[in-house]
């Protein structure tokens, strides 16, 4: 009964977060769509927990134009010899007929088809894993102190179709300790003595750790920011064992 509440408690709080805490990734139409700007068109969104980037740019081939007319011989003039009496009734002497140029085929032109280059690249971030002080021997009624190594912010750029393309991805970080308790926050928390974030237990037991990071950002093309269409979630676990101090009697 406990577990299925506890269940209830996280999706429900899971959910609040995701809605007023964590970074917003709604956006307008216009934003879904690939942005062109100097003969080239990029598009920069999340797919399956990684960031894909898309561009495209058109250009013509270059070639000789054909001319545009063949020279025409000129049509020589062939005066048509008179025709000669017959010497006798029986011989009869037939004109040569005129030769005929033939007028050579006209070229079309040829217009240029346009080259498509594309290009798809796919980046990963990093996954966090769980860290805890004190490692061993935690006792209840005592701080623990929690962090992970995932860095506050992830920053890359890379080059597609002749343009360069600036990526910045920040998470946000939901804490569940087990026992009912959450926190949220940016930070990846630090061990001690810089700490950040800890959590205190009250009873002795073994308890679930569950980090949720969800990461969004903008890209950055041609002097411009936009918005990270959708968002990347990771999950991470651990088990900790708390306990009760030992009892020392004295006289």
């Amino acid at each position: 009964m406990f577990t299925s509440r506890l269940k209830v408690t996280f999706s429900f709080v899971l959910a609040v977060l995701t809605v007023f805490l964590l970074p917003s990734t709604t956006l307008s139409e216009s934003s879904f769509a690939a942005t062109c700007v100097s003969k080239a068109c990029i598009n920069v969104y999340t797919q399956d927990g990684q960031i894909v980037i898309e561009g495209k740019r058109s250009s013509s081939r270059v070639k000789t134009p054909a001319p545009s007319h063949i020279p025409i011989p000129k049509k020589k003039t062939v005066t048509k010899p008179r025709p000669v009496a017959p010497k006798s009734k029986s011989t009869y002497v037939r004109p040569p007929v005129p030769y005929k140029h033939k007028l050579a085929p006209t070229v079309k032109k040829k217009t240029p088809r346009p080259i498509s280059l594309s290009d798809r690249l796919v980046k990963l971030l990093p996954i966090g894993k769980i860290a805890y002080q004190p490692a061993r021997q935690a006792l209840i009624k005592v701080p623990m102190i929690f962090w992970c190594d995932l860095p506050s912010l992830f920053a890359t750029k890379v080059s597609i179709v002749g343009e360069v393309i600036d990526v910045a991805m920040r998470p946000a970080f939901v804490w569940s300790f087990g026992d009912g308790g959450f926190y949220v926050t940016t930070s990846s928390g630090a061990p001690y003595p810089q700490g950040g974030i800890s959590h205190t237990y009250r009873n002795p037991g073994q308890y679930v750790v569950i980090l949720v990071a969800t990461w969004g950002g903008t890209w950055t093309f041609d002097g411009a920011s936009r918005a990270i269409t959708g968002e990347i979630r990771q999950t991470s676990i651990s088990r900790v064992s708390v306990s009760r101090a030992p009892t020392i009697i004295t006289r």
